[in-house]
């Protein structure tokens, strides 16, 4: 029951301060702590298997000292485990996060400030973006809320659900090893592949399960049916080069009525990507917001989907 007041509390946190700079945040000790084992290990034969050992030892490390600073708070009193744990929570979600980056890529878009927006987009993705125009720089910040709507919100969430604080940090050093370590470049490939897979495994349920939520907690555009919008997911999520990430990018695609994927280059390097979504409306700077809008209700009923289903799981125990 704890555990499950802690999680409600750590969503309300994040929406309403989100992660102020001025308190420490675990993912900044996650990375200095990846990049320490990374400039370490990563070097000469068997890097696959270093790899997955500096994975373990960062998982093995986050996982213990959060569990026992829960347990010791709890000790201490159980209104002090409740907040340490909603704040440790909370530190693991970015709702409030990426609707604010969203938010100052739209709102110089709007102005026709394009050189401003893609300046912001820039920050949010790892694309290029010099020459993105109105549709593309939309495109993109619409793709970043969508596929970061289960990585960064629903996924934490879903972890903190199954094991408190200490699985959503986990989830979230995965989630961060990936994101330092997981690329398929020369350095990388091999010392990666550990984190990478990893965190595809993880992220393979809540990614589904966020697309079904999106499809049942918003309203389709356009005179869609949800049914109709389902059969757009379960159409064009596979087609995404990552198992997981098109399934939250379909949803939105299909709740909007607009078509996502195409062409990116990245550092030069040209990347087609699928298309989600049928084009039934061209790509426009309202659209941002439409899709925090659908990260934002779907949230909510995830939230409460988790919060009512642990109250059924402690009944009938």
């Amino acid at each position: 029951m704890m555990h499950l007041i802690a999680l409600g509390m750590a969503v309300l946190i994040d929406r309403l301060v989100g992660d102020p700079r001025q308190l420490p945040h675990p993912v900044v000790g996650f990375g200095k702590l990846i990049a320490i084992g990374e400039r370490r290990l990563n070097r000469g034969s068997g890097r696959k298997q270093k790899g997955l050992l500096m994975l373990v030892i960062v998982l093995s490390v986050v996982f213990f000292v959060s569990a026992l600073l829960v347990w010791s708070a709890y000790m201490l009193h159980p209104v002090a485990g409740l907040l340490l744990e909603a704040w440790l929570i909370s530190t693991t979600i970015a709702e409030k996060g990426l609707k604010q980056a969203a938010d100052e890529v739209r709102k110089p878009l709007e102005s026709n400030n394009l050189a401003e927006a893609r300046h912001r987009l820039s920050y949010i993705v790892g694309r290029d973006t010099d020459k993105l125009d109105e549709a593309e720089i939309t495109r993109a910040t619409v793709e970043t809320v969508a596929e970061n709507t289960s990585d960064g919100i629903t996924a934490p969430l879903f972890f903190a659900w199954i094991g408190g604080a200490p699985l959503a940090l986990l989830y979230r050093a995965v989630n961060t090893c990936d994101s330092m370590v997981g690329y398929q470049n020369e350095r990388y490939r091999d010392f990666g592949w550990a984190s990478a897979n990893f965190d595809d495994l993880l992220n393979w349920l809540p990614s589904r399960l966020t697309a079904l939520v999106m499809i049942i907690a918003n309203r389709p555009k356009l005179q869609r049916s949800s049914r109709q919008c389902w059969a757009v997911v379960r159409r064009d999520a596979r087609k995404h080069p990552s198992p997981n990430s098109g399934w939250g990018e379909a949803a939105v695609a299909a709740l909007l009525g607009i078509q996502l994927g195409g062409t990116n280059t990245y550092q030069g390097l040209v990347s087609n990507r699928a298309k989600m979504g049928d084009a039934l409306e061209r790509l426009r700077v309202v659209h941002i917001e439409g899709a925090t809008q659908i990260m934002s209700r779907t949230v909510t009923l995830f939230t409460l989907l988790l919060l009512g289903c642990g109250g059924v799981i402690i009944v009938l125990t």
